[in-house]
């Protein structure tokens, strides 16, 4: 059972690139934790958290599906190199702003957008190359869940990290921290050698390609109803991350510390949902979990709006992250596992786009709300809307089933004479 759990780790490609992000993540949780924090130090302003959210991801909306194409007509590892540089600069330049005391809410807009601009091309790249680090799709699935286990692992211990940093020495060190983690990225890249990675030759027109991709994802039930959900669910849930900050001050009267383990207790609960699939040896029932973790997800989310108990709070993150997580991850899989190869990149920068372009409109939403209903009311509201999105997702199984049937028989997932439930 243990060697099942981390079957993937077996590839050696797949092991260098786990080790790199797991030392990156870490910097990026860090990051985001004293991104947060200073923001709110500077200003004060819940609505300013929800600007500098949606000012990090609206780049990502606008330009994923651009990018998804460029990924499936480059070489990803490439792009994957460029990327993780441009992102050490854009860290060190916020780092070394924050250490001269000269940084303004006006920069870390700016430098936030630099760093969409960035993830518009690398999350598309990421996703599309993490099946090229395992051979065959054998251990596909193992090796999103370990990735997924990796990313909560540092989300775990990032922000607990940051809050110790912050309070001790600042948050500029925490960007510091963070932009020297990226050359152990880009070390581990530099090491992989993937047998086998073609590049599409298409003569098709960049429109052209455009076009077929979403074609593809438009038409076809499957990945398009995961989508969709996956964007509600980043549109009305994920923002209450931004709101935590207010959380710890104004709610639980207390200050990084109390941010790094809200943060922290999320990741606990991500991190055991990540645990859980990675112990899965198929694909098959993940269409039935996506709707009931969303659901988790959302009832997590409604439980934290009325608790003013920081323990009783802990737990209910642990509960969010849970629910987050194994969504997240679960559908992940699917779409990776049923994706034609040649449209991957495409895809995945729609999925990029459903993440992390609907959650800056999220971002403002909840940031707006905030002020007039508190920020407990915001993220009731959040919950309620994720729990809509559940529902609606679960009524789509029946009309879902008969197309992935098929395509479970072609892959093996499931036997050709099988009856039941995918």
């Amino acid at each position: 059972m243990k060697t099942d759990a981390i079957r993937a780790l077996r590839h050696p490609n797949f092991r260098l690139f786990f080790s790199g992000q797991s030392i990156s993540l870490i910097g990026t949780w860090m990051t985001r934790l004293a991104t947060s924090w200073l923001v709110y130090r500077l200003t004060g302003s819940s609505l300013l958290l929800g600007v500098i959210s949606f000012a990090s991801q609206i780049p990502t909306f606008l330009l994923a599906p651009v990018a998804g194409v460029w990924v499936d007509r480059w070489v990803r590892r490439r792009v994957l190199l460029v990327t993780q540089f441009l992102a050490a600069v854009q860290s060190l330049a916020l780092a070394g702003l924050t250490l001269s005391g000269r940084i303004t809410v006006t920069e870390i807009v700016l430098l936030s957008v630099f760093q969409g601009l960035i993830n518009a091309f690398d999350m598309p790249a990421r996703q599309s190359y993490l099946v090229h680090m395992v051979d065959g799709r054998t251990d596909l699935s193992n090796a999103i869940a370990l990735n997924s286990t990796m990313v909560n692992g540092a989300r775990l211990i990032g922000p607990a990290v940051a809050g110790i940093v912050i309070a001790a020495y600042g948050e500029g060190y925490c960007f510091l921290i963070d932009g020297l983690s990226y050359f152990a990225v880009i070390a581990s890249l530099l090491a992989i050698t993937v047998e086998g990675q073609t590049l599409d030759r298409s003569t098709a027109s960049m429109l052209g390609q455009f076009r077929e991709g979403w074609a593809y994802v438009s038409g076809f039930a499957p990945i398009r109803t995961v989508l969709v959900l996956f964007a509600i669910v980043s549109f009305m849930g994920v923002p209450y991350t931004v709101l935590l900050p207010v959380f710890a001050t104004k709610v639980f009267h207390g200050g990084p510390h109390t941010l790094g383990f809200l943060t922290g207790a999320a990741g606990v609960g991500s991190l055991m949902a990540a645990l859980g699939l990675a112990i899965r040896k198929s694909v098959r029932g993940l269409y039935k979990l996506i709707p009931t973790v969303a659901a988790v997800f959302g009832c997590g989310l409604i439980a934290f709006s009325f608790s003013r108990n920081y323990w009783l709070s802990l737990a209910l993150m642990s509960v969010t992250g849970f629910g987050m997580m194994q969504f997240a991850a679960a559908s992940n899989t699917v779409i990776q596992t049923i994706v034609e190869e040649d449209k991957r990149g495409r895809v995945m920068s729609y999925y990029t786009m459903a993440y992390m372009g609907a959650s800056p409109f999220g971002s403002l939403l909840a940031g707006g709300l905030a002020p007039v209903v508190g920020a407990p009311g915001a993220v009731l509201v959040c919950g309620v809307g994720c729990l809509a999105g559940a529902a609606w997702f679960w009524f789509q199984l029946p009309k879902l089933r008969p197309v992935i049937r098929p395509i479970y028989e072609r892959l093996g997932i499931i036997p050709v004479v099988a009856g039941g439930e995918n």
